[in-house]
């Protein structure tokens, strides 16, 4: 009798490859709104400003005060609620923050005095801080493994938001008075609503492989951060540079209509939504980092063409010059996320907080040279800016993988 012959071994399987984890997209949409009504309201301070300083009869460093303390209280303080949001999560600052914004600024048109308008400035500069870092980390896990599609999402409702808020607070205090501000609490106590009735989705535990193992995830790359946020801050100079004084150029140097500086701020910032919104995917194919330091190279010749040309292209070129800047700042968010993986909302409150206010602080440099060596000279050192960034850029290392 012939010995039983062993029954083949199987062949080895191959792995199966990791399913990807896609975005929810509801989730998102849902956090784009909040971050656009919150930007909203951030954007409307300074349009209600002049109309603050006739109705209370404040000097211009009364109204430079207010701006101040907007942005002590609504960027400088971010990384401290991003450095809270990551040691344990706190959703519910998602509804209370975008209630807190539009409480703040919707009341400063009744507000009888000084003191008071001061302190509700600072009530919406919390909610506004509050938002961004709990906002980004949200975004972040709900995005799946498309990060930067997920981020550029999010990021593209507060830049709606800023480009809607002048124009939308204009227009409900022209029509109304300086009560008309209460308008802007309608979409405020809507969309908090609407957050705090989605609080259990956007608190279910994390679907993405990535998020699900932040404990094993790579340390800080403090050197990458570091560069990081020189990058952002020469990014804010030439952004906030150009939005401060191109109106002054086109009036000045242009001749250009008055009645069109809405329009070309508009073109500016809103082209700078629309690109945001392709950035992600884009970044997502060619990679974060690559694309940070490529946008970077564009960004300067179009900052020289605008200075060059007249008439119509003015707002093609400044609209294009919008589109490649402002695209890198949610890509930003992402690569700072990257460089500190156990701690996304501190990378987050980091770049959209300090950062930012750190270009803030380069505008105010920027306008003592126009008050000393010409509005030019300003405007040609935020057009140069973006060559350094490039070249800083090109020293930001590649994140480690988990």
């Amino acid at each position: 009798m012939t010995p039983d012959r062993a029954a083949p071994l199987p062949a080895p399987m191959a792995a199966a490859p990791a399913e990807r984890v896609r975005p929810d997209m509801r989730l998102l949409g849902l956090l784009a709104v909040g971050h656009l009504v919150v930007d909203t309201n951030q954007g409307s301070l300074p349009a209600i400003l002049p109309f603050l300083r006739t109705a209370l009869g404040l000097s211009y460093a009364a109204a430079g005060t207010i701006v101040l303390m907007a942005n002590v209280t609504s960027s400088l303080i971010q990384p401290l609620f991003g450095y809270l949001a990551d040691r344990t999560a706190r959703r519910w600052l998602l509804p209370i923050s975008v209630f807190l914004s539009s409480l703040g600024i919707g009341l400063t048109g009744l507000a009888p005095s000084y003191g008071l308008v001061l302190a509700l400035v600072v009530i919406s500069g919390f909610g506004i801080a509050a938002y961004h870092p709990e906002g980004y980390r949200t975004a972040t896990r709900v995005a799946g493994d498309r990060k930067a599609t997920g981020l550029s999402i999010f990021s593209t409702g507060g830049n709606i938001g800023i480009s809607i808020g002048p124009p939308l607070i204009t227009a409900l205090v022209t029509g109304f008075g300086l009560p008309g501000s209460v308008g802007l609490l309608l979409p405020g106590i809507v969309v908090a609503a609407v957050l705090m009735a989605a609080l259990p989705g956007l608190s279910a535990p994390p679907a993405s492989r990535a998020q699900a193992g932040v404990a094993s995830a790579p340390r800080t790359m403090v050197g990458g951060m570091s560069l990081l946020l020189l990058v952002v801050a020469l990014r804010s100079w030439t952004q906030l540079g150009f939005a401060t004084f191109v109106p002054f150029y086109y009036l000045d140097v242009l001749h250009g209509d008055p009645r069109l500086i809405g329009t070309l701020l508009f073109v500016f910032l809103g082209a700078g939504a629309a690109g945001t919104l392709v950035a992600g995917p884009v970044a997502d194919r060619v990679g974060v980092r690559r694309y940070v330091v490529s946008v970077f190279l564009l960004a300067t010749p179009l900052a020289i063409a605008f200075l060059a040309v007249r008439g119509a292209m003015s707002f093609v070129i400044l609209g294009a010059l919008g589109f490649v800047l402002v695209s890198t700042f949610t890509v930003s968010v992402v690569l700072g996320q990257a460089y500190m993986p156990r701690n996304p909302g501190m990378a987050s409150g980091l770049i959209v907080g300090f950062a930012i206010g750190a270009g803030g602080l380069g505008v105010t440099a920027l306008g003592w040279v126009a008050d000393h060596l010409g509005l030019m000279s300003a405007l040609w050192i935020s057009a140069l800016l973006p060559l350094l960034g490039f070249v800083a850029a090109l020293f930001l290392p590649e994140p480690r993988r988990a």
